[in-house]
C-alpha cells in the first residue's frame, strides 16, 4: 500500500510523473482515435505530442490539483481537451463514442501497466528500498489516479467522456437533451467534487477495481 508516511511535499513529486502520464496520454488517445476515424485537427494543432506543455489547463493541471493536495491530501485534475471536428467523421454518432471511449480506455490500460511496474518493485532485493519503496509508491499512485481519472470521465454527464458517449449512444430526442447539460456540466462536477458528494459514490468503485489489478498482479 501506499506509504502513509509520506509528507505533502513528497506525495507531489512522487505524483508528478503518473499524473502527468495519466492526463497527457488520455488527451492523446482521444486525438489519435480521431486521427484513426478521419479527423485530422489535433494532429495539425501538435496535440498528439507526448510533451506535456501541450496539454496543461490551468484549471484542471493545475489549480484544482494543488487545492486537493493542500486540503486533503489528494490529486486529481484534467488537461485540456483535445480539439475534435466531429464533422470529418464518416460516421458521426459512431465515432464520437469511439473518440469518447479512448481516453478511459487509455487510463485503464496504463493503471495496469502501473500494476506490472508495482509487482516488480515488490519484488526487488531489500538492498534497493531506497529505490524500490518510491517506484512502489508511484505505482500505487499510477494506478489509483488512472483508475480515478476513467471511473471519473466514464460518469453520464456532459463534457465528460461518459457524457458523450452517452448522447451518441441514446435516441436523438434524448441524447439531444442530455447534450443540453453540457454548458453547466463543468460546474455542477466540479461543486460535486469539492463538496465531497461525487466521492461518496465513486471511491468505492475506484477502490474494487485498483484492489482487482494490485490483485491480478500478486501485490
Amino acid at each position: 500500500m501506499l506509504d502513509s508516511n509520506l509528507s505533502t511535499a513528497q506525495l507531489i513529486l512522487i505524483s508528478i510523473i503518473p499524473v502527468l502520464f495519466a492526463i497527457v496520454l488520455h488527451e492523446v488517445a482521444h486525438g489519435w482515435a480521431a486521427y484513426r476515424l478521419g479527423d485530422r485537427t489535433a494532429m495539425m494543432l501538435g496535440r498528439l505530442s507526448l510533451n506535456p506543455v501541450k496539454h496543461i489547463d490551468p484549471i484542471g493541471t493545475i489549480l484544482v490539483p494543488a487545492i486537493l493536495i493542500l486540503t486533503v491530501n489528494f490529486a486529481f485534475g484534467w488537461a485540456k481537451p483535445v480539439p475534435i471536428d466531429w464533422r470529418n467523421f464518416k460516421n458521426p454518432k459512431r465515432d464520437t463514442a469511439l473518440v469518447a471511449i479512448a481516453g478511459p480506455a487509455a487510463n485503464l490500460a496504463m493503471a495496469f501497466g502501473w500494476g506490472l511496474i508495482a509487482a516488480i518493485a515488490s519484488i526487488l532485493p531489500a538492498g534497493l528500498a531506497q529505490f524500490s519503496q518510491p517506484l512502489l509508491n508511484m505505482a500505487f499512485i499510477g494506478v489509483f489516479f488512472n483508475v480515478l481519472l476513467m471511473v471519473f470521465n466514464l460518469i453520464p454527464v456532459p463534457p465528460t467522456d461518459g457524457g458523450r458517449i452517452a448522447v451518441s449512444l441514446l435516441p436523438p430526442t434524448a441524447g439531444n437533451l442530455l447534450s443540453k447539460v453540457e454548458p453547466f456540466g463543468l460546474v455542477l462536477l466540479l461543486l460535486l467534487i469539492f463538496t465531497g458528494v461525487l466521492w461518496q459514490f465513486i471511491i468505492p468503485v475506484i477502490q474494487t477495481i485498483s484492489a482487482l489489478i494490485f490483485s491480478l498482479f500478486g501485490v
